[in-house]
């Protein structure tokens, strides 16, 4: 099974995170944020923003009031492979 990268550009970024776009190019100059150019515009990886956004509070606070974080509690998904139970998630993270 190959993983599928998920790729957006930074103005999508911008609404999924409740940040800026400004905010976003800033990140991609200091490489915080792993992307590629295709057809001259910018194609963000969705993982390395999410890593990003996590690295400080204040943007963490941001995504959970204005980006889509706010929703999180709203969609209560009950497929244990999309939403796993704690107990999973201790039990496959690595020491």
């Amino acid at each position: 099974m190959t993983e599928q990268t998920i790729r957006v550009s930074i103005s999508e970024a911008s609404r999924l995170f409740g940040i800026s776009t400004k905010t976003i190019r800033q990140a991609i100059k200091q490489q915080a944020i792993t992307y590629i150019v295709v057809k001259g515009r910018y194609k963000l990886n969705f993982a390395s923003i999410v890593a990003w956004s996590q690295t400080s509070t204040r943007r963490k606070n941001i995504f959970y009031q204005q980006g889509i974080g706010q929703y999180a509690e709203q969609w209560k998904i009950k497929n244990r492979k999309y939403s796993p139970s704690e107990k999973l998630i201790q039990k496959n993270t690595p020491d």
